[in-house]
This record gives structure tokens, C-alpha cells and sequence, in this order.
């Protein structure tokens, strides 16, 4: 006999999955790390909206090349400060990304990570 889930169902229970994922390597992070891969999350989603010509996102500078390399920096540098692997960086990149879009937080963190674009030299 087949059991068949429904595809919400499925979809809840990968999103616990990541969850639970992304928290336990959450904790392994420290400010600066966290703050840096926040706002990573925080360029893929301005980006995402730019490439779709959202108002919101086209009022900020372009992000889709210097995000993007942003998000790769972070990424790599969180895997060697924390000795996360990749999957573990992408759980919590995605928990802050849905984080940041389901409580409307990207346009009050993007000043403060403009700047730190800045200052990173990308």
C-alpha cells in the first residue's frame, strides 16, 4: 500500500528539517557572521526583486553582481570560521531569507548592509 502525503505536508516537513538544521549551525555563529549572512539573504531577495522590476528592490542600487559575490565571500568564509559545510550555510541562509521576507525586514536591514558592502571592498 502507497501512503501519499500532501504536498503541503511534504513541504512542512522539509521546512522543520532545514529549521532544525539551520539553528543547530546557527549557534555556531558569531555576530559578524551572522549579521554578514543576513544580509546576504537580504541582496538574493533585493536582487531577485530587481531582476522581476520590483519598485521596492529598484530603489536600491544594483545588488545582482556585488550581492552575489557578497553571498559567495560570506559563505566561504562562514564555512571556514565555523567549520559548517555548504548545507549547513544554506539552511541558515535560507531560514534568514524567509525570515527577512515573511516579517517584511529587508528594507529596514538594507541601509546598514549597503554599508557593509561598502566596506568589504566588492
Amino acid at each position: 500500500m502507497i501512503i501519499r502525503f500532501p504536498a503541503f505536508a511534504l513541504l512542512a516537513i522539509s521546512a522543520l528539517t532545514v529549521s532544525a538544521a539551520a539553528q543547530t549551525s546557527a549557534n555556531k555563529l558569531n555576530l559578524e557572521d551572522r549579521t554578514a549572512l543576513r544580509c546576504a539573504a537580504a541582496f538574493a531577495i533585493v536582487a531577485d526583486g530587481q531582476a522581476q522590476g520590483d519598485k521596492e528592490a529598484l530603489a536600491y542600487p544594483a545588488t545582482g553582481k556585488r550581492g552575489r559575490e557578497f553571498f559567495v565571500r560570506t559563505s566561504a568564509r562562514v564555512m571556514d570560521n565555523t567549520g559548517m559545510d555548504r548545507a549547513a550555510v544554506a539552511a541558515v541562509l535560507q531560514k534568514e531569507a524567509l525570515a527577512l521576507r515573511s516579517n517584511g525586514e529587508t528594507s529596514q536591514i538594507m541601509p546598514a548592509c549597503l554599508l557593509l558592502l561598502g566596506a568589504s571592498g566588492i
